[in-house]
C-alpha cells in the first residue's frame, strides 16, 4: 500500500471511476473538496475542526446536526461555548464527571490498549496534561515553560521546532499518570472558581506561538473545555472498539 507524505500533488486534480476504497487520509486537508456522484458506504469523517466550517451532503450542511448529536450524547458538552464564568464552571463539572465515569469503567488491561495510529486512555490523559498546560499554564498564565514531562504532543510538533527533550521517554505507570492527571484538573477547577468576567475578557498571545490569533482568557478555557469533550469522545469510540 503506498504512502503519500507531505504531498500537494492532488491539488486541484480530478478523479473520474477512480477507487479511493480502503484509503486513509491523516491529518489531511480536504478542504473544499467536490465529490459528485460517489460510493460514500461506510465513509467514516472524524474531524476536530468540523464545527468552524461547513460539512455539505446532498445540498445539506450537516455539520449543526452533528453539533446537536455530539451534545444529546455527551450532556454539558454545549457549556464548551460558555460566555461567563458560571458558564465555564458549570461546563468544567460536567466533562471531569464525564471522564471520571470512563476512567472509572475501563478495565485495567485496556488503560494501554490503542487502536492502530490512535491513543490508548493513558496516552489521550497525559495529552489533556499537556492541553491544560499549554492553554492555562502557557496561554492564560504567561508561564514560559508550563509543561509537566508526563505529556504528550500532538504529531509534527518535532518539525515546528518544539523542544520535545521536556517530555519523558519511558512509559510512565498509569498511577503516575492519575496522579499528574489530578492536578492538573485540580488548577483548573481553582482558576475557575476565582476567574471573573473582566478576567475571561483579558487578552492572551497564542500559546503555540502564532501571531494571527490572540486569544482571550475565556477562549483558552473554552479549547481546554473542546480538547476535554474532543478527547473523552475519542477514547470511548475506541474503548467500544476494543472491548
Amino acid at each position: 500500500m503506498t504512502t503519500y507524505r507531505g504531498t500537494k500533488e492532488f491539488e486541484g486534480a480530478t478523479f473520474v471511476r477512480s477507487s479511493f476504497k480502503g484509503a486513509t487520509l491523516r491529518f489531511s486537508d480536504v478542504s473544499g473538496v467536490t465529490m459528485r456522484g460517489v460510493d460514500v458506504d461506510g465513509l467514516d469523517i472524524d474531524s476536530h475542526d468540523l464545527f468552524f466550517g461547513t460539512l455539505v451532503v446532498n445540498g445539506v450542511d450537516v455539520v449543526p446536526f452533528v453539533d446537536a448529536e455530539l451534545n444529546r450524547q455527551f450532556p454539558g458538552r454545549e457549556l464548551q461555548k460558555a460566555q461567563t464564568p458560571e458558564g465555564l464552571r458549570e461546563g468544567w463539572v460536567a466533562v471531569q464527571a464525564a471522564w471520571q465515569a470512563t476512567v472509572d469503567g475501563t478495565p485495567a488491561q485496556l488503560v494501554d490498549a490503542h487502536v492502530e495510529d490512535e491513543w490508548s486512555l493513558a496516552q489521550t490523559l497525559r495529552h489533556l496534561v499537556l492541553a491544560t498546560d499549554a492553554w492555562l499554564g502557557r496561554g492564560i498564565q504567561r508561564r514560559p515553560q508550563p509543561f509537566h514531562e508526563l505529556g504528550v504532543i500532538f504529531t509534527g510538533a518535532a518539525e515546528m521546532g518544539f523542544d520535545m527533550s521536556i517530555f519523558r521517554v519511558d512509559p510512565p505507570s498509569f498511577d503516575e499518570v492519575l496522579a499528574v492527571r489530578a492536578q492538573r484538573q485540580q488548577q483548573v477547577t481553582d482558576f475557575l472558581a476565582a476567574v471573573t468576567p473582566e478576567l475571561l475578557a483579558e487578552e492572551r498571545d497564542d500559546p503555540w506561538g502564532g501571531d494571527d490569533w490572540h486569544p482571550t482568557v475565556g477562549d483558552c478555557v473554552r479549547v481546554i473545555l473542546e480538547e476535554e469533550w474532543a478527547h473523552l469522545r475519542y477514547v470511548r469510540r475506541d474503548l467500544a472498539l476494543l472491548r
